[in-house]
């Protein structure tokens, strides 16, 4: 696996890549932190590729989040507003914002600043030779229960789904839009990033995951609920049964034993019980 270096000491700098690109970012009531969301952005992107957009989707927001937008929008054409009729969650916000992209790569993060989007210069690089990129945070900097969760909960993908990605939620990631398009997540929840790999590996696609920084939520606070942990592997648990045993197994062979497919069957309720714990001390 690669590895960004975590202070940055070793960057480079280069010329901006001849690549149309899009960067999605969902937003829900995020007004604390949106306009520092959009500087970053458009600061990065401007030194990494030649031509970009930001689009903001405005997850049926009751703060300020959208008037900011429009107001920053309004001062730069690259950034536009896409707005949900009402909150329809993470995975519908993501796919909402994929949809409307026509450029040759396309991006998401999360709009809590919690990632140095030059990184994305290396995610970026890599999209040359593979299908889909994905970060996976160094140092994290969450809380040892969040971080303690989000290993049960990665530990249990890698299980059950065959991922070779370590941290399938880290939300720094960037696909060639040709792929992207067979790949838009159906789960209107958290559960959209572990879809979209399941159906990337289904479909024989090339992926690698590359080590980019992580850094202390901006303002605000994060948007995961407890309600989300059991509601995300609700649709785990149906999604990986499906596809190991109702006959719409992937094209690509698992690198899981049998054996251990139908031992994570028995041992996932163990696990789910152990994080929903965790959660709730």
């Amino acid at each position: 696996m690669l590895s960004v270096p975590v202070d940055g000491a070793q960057r480079g700098v280069s010329s901006p890549k001849d690549v149309s690109f899009t960067l999605v970012i969902p937003a829900y009531n995020e007004a604390d932190v949106i306009t520092q969301a959009m500087t970053e952005a458009v600061e990065s992107l401007q030194r990494l590729v030649t031509r970009f957009e930001v689009i903001i989707v405005d997850d049926g927001c009751s703060d300020e989040t959208p008037q900011i937008v429009e107001q920053f929008a309004a001062q730069d054409s690259r950034v536009r507003l896409l707005r949900q009729p009402r909150n329809m969650g993470y995975g519908a916000a993501l796919r909402r914002g994929f949809e409307a992209a026509t450029t040759e790569l396309v991006a998401f993060t999360d709009a809590d600043c919690q990632f140095h989007l030059d990184d994305l210069r290396y995610l970026i690089e890599l999209a040359d030779q593979f299908d889909v990129v994905s970060g996976y945070r160094i140092d994290r900097k969450d809380s040892s229960l969040r971080r303690f969760c989000s290993w049960g909960y990665n530990t249990l993908v890698q299980i059950l789904m065959g991922s070779p990605i370590r941290d399938i939620d880290c939300a720094l990631k960037v696909f060639r839009r040709d792929v992207l398009v067979n790949i838009l997540p159906n789960a209107t929840g958290f559960f959209a990033n572990t879809e979209m790999f399941s159906k990337a590996r289904e479909q024989g696609l090339n992926i690698v995951d590359v080590g980019v920084r992580h850094r202390a939520r901006a303002a605000g606070h994060s948007k995961v609920k407890l309600t989300d942990v059991p509601h995300t592997l609700d649709s785990l648990l149906p999604y990986w049964w499906k596809m190991h045993f109702a006959g719409a197994r992937p094209t690509r062979e698992s690198d899981v034993s049998p054996l251990w497919t139908w031992m994570a069957g028995v041992g996932v309720l163990l696990l789910a019980a152990l994080i929903l714990g965790a959660n709730l001390t």
